[in-house]
């Protein structure tokens, strides 16, 4: 099986946190097991014997030292100093013994051989105190010795630490290895179930990490660092938290879009209609759903908010209803201009007849008639704002032609003062320049005009515009197409 760059870029990710883990666990396994007591032979030689350039502390002295019964002070005096002088512990030991009470005097490096010092001489025969004045010396600024003796054990550390190392390696690289399969073997079965590019990659993701995540838990599991194995699966999860609370909105789109794509509302290529936001889909990433609205603009609305506003989707139904008001006037009887109206909807081509159109009264105006037209159409085929100025240009028409009257709202004119009236000779022949005049001549009624472009629907011209357009949004496209 082929590995890309991008593989052999995770692997060597995955080996460096290996790396990092087995550095951590390993010195902590190590005084764990110094603490149970469960010292393991390797280091029991080490204690033994002492590492060249470097001091043991030292071991507690004998419970008791026999010198010879009855020693005299001039005994035990040499005694003691002997001793001191044989660890090189001291410098310039001295040791004076009057009446069984041993007086210590020198200079030490650390306080536990001091210390050391003064039980040495308590155990000593026919010695009743100890007066010990032996002086600590002061390291210098400049001794580098427990910066040296740090990194020793840093190194040491580094050196147990190796096969841990190697054991880490080899077990995340299996469980990487398995959770590969495991994703792979997810996808098989769940790609004829679930038609989401999202929702698969979602739920093999999930399966691929919690492989890793036992290979990890093994790992610490097998060093002996059970707290630790608890505390990172317990950090994990308010790692989880935090980070699901300063990236609120990136999470909130996330899961919107996996529950959109659950739901499938629309598809590409719907006309839907977003909390005012009208346009056709074009694709829905994680982030994001885009439209393409009826004025050739792309718009990015937020996953979250496609979730939680009122979705209409004219497109989920091929038939759309329009409607649009017109007056006539009251001496004109409503049923003879329902008749007319309705054989304009009958004969115009884009309208359906099933359902049927309607013709209704809808409120008595102060000069008009109100009337409502209701027709049908297919929203797939024909553009509903093309058919509806085409209805309403046809109805006014066929008003006219049959004397239907459209007046105009009434006004009432007061006349505080008498209005004079001059009469006219209407015998007297007008001059031809006064005469009114011709009306122009009647242009003959069709379906579709210049004007409105045809009938057709625009979806397919938004849709070039589209293509041709550049997506402002990345990502793969998580909705099937209409």
């Amino acid at each position: 099986m082929p590995i890309d760059s991008r593989a052999n870029h995770r692997i060597l990710r995955l080996i460096f946190v290996v790396m990092g883990i087995g550095l951590i666990s390993c010195p902590l396994a190590w005084g764990q097991a110094n603490t149970d007591g469960q010292i393991p032979p390797e280091n029991a030689a080490v204690k033994k014997q002492a590492t060249p350039g470097t001091e043991l502390p030292p071991e507690p002295p004998a419970a008791k030292i026999d010198v010879a019964p009855l020693a005299s002070d001039q005994q035990i005096q040499q005694r003691l100093i002997d001793i001191l002088k044989a660890t090189s512990w001291f410098i310039d030991p001295e040791v004076e013994v009057q009446e069984g009470v041993a007086f210590l005097r020198g200079q030490a490096s650390t306080d536990q051989h001091r210390k050391w010092a003064g039980d040495l001489a308590r155990s000593t025969e026919d010695v009743v105190a100890v007066v010990n004045q032996i002086e600590l010396i002061e390291p210098s600024i400049w001794d580098m010795s427990p910066a040296w003796s740090g990194l020793l054990d840093l190194w040491r550390g580094f050196v147990r630490g190796v096969p841990w190392i190697v054991f880490s390696i080899l077990i995340l690289l299996f469980a990487w290895i398995i959770s590969r399969l495991a994703r792979r073997m997810v996808l098989a079965v769940i790609y004829r179930r679930l038609e989401n590019v999202l929702l698969r990659n979602v739920v093999s993701f999930l399966v691929g990490s919690l492989v890793i995540l036992g290979g990890v838990y093994l790992i610490l599991r097998v060093a002996g660092l059970m707290q630790l194995a608890l505390t990172v699966l317990g950090g994990t999860g308010i790692i989880g938290i935090a980070l699901g609370i300063g990236f609120r909105d990136i999470t909130e789109n996330f899961l919107a879009s996996i529950l959109l794509s659950i739901q499938n509302p629309f598809r590409t290529g719907d006309l839907i209609d977003i909390g005012g936001t009208v346009g056709y889909v074009q694709r829905m990433t994680i982030r994001s759903t885009v439209l393409m609205t009826l004025q050739g603009n792309q718009v990015q609305v937020p996953n979250a908010t496609v979730y939680k506003a009122t979705i209409l989707n004219f497109t989920s139904t091929p038939n759309r209803r329009e409607e649009f008001s017109i007056g006539i006037g009251y001496d004109v009887p409503i049923p003879f201009a329902q008749d007319v109206a309705l054989k304009v909807l009958a004969e115009h081509p884009a309208v359906l007849r099933e359902p049927e159109p309607w013709v209704l009264v809808d409120s008595l105006g102060s000069a008009t008639v109100n009337l409502k037209v209701y027709f049908w159409l297919n929203g797939h085929e024909h553009s509903w704002l093309k058919v509806r100025s085409a209805v309403i240009r046809l109805v006014k028409r066929a008003f006219q032609d049959h004397g239907v009257t459209m007046p105009d709202e009434s006004r009432e004119l007061l006349f505080p003062h008498e209005v004079p009236v001059r009469l006219v000779d209407t015998t007297r022949a007008q001059p031809a320049t006064e005469s009114l005049r011709p009306l122009p001549p009647a242009v003959p009624e069709t379906t579709v005009t210049t004007a409105e472009g045809g009938l057709s629907s625009d979806a397919s011209e938004l849709e070039r515009q589209a293509a041709q357009s550049r997506l402002p949004d990345a990502g793969d496209n998580l909705l099937k197409p209409s």
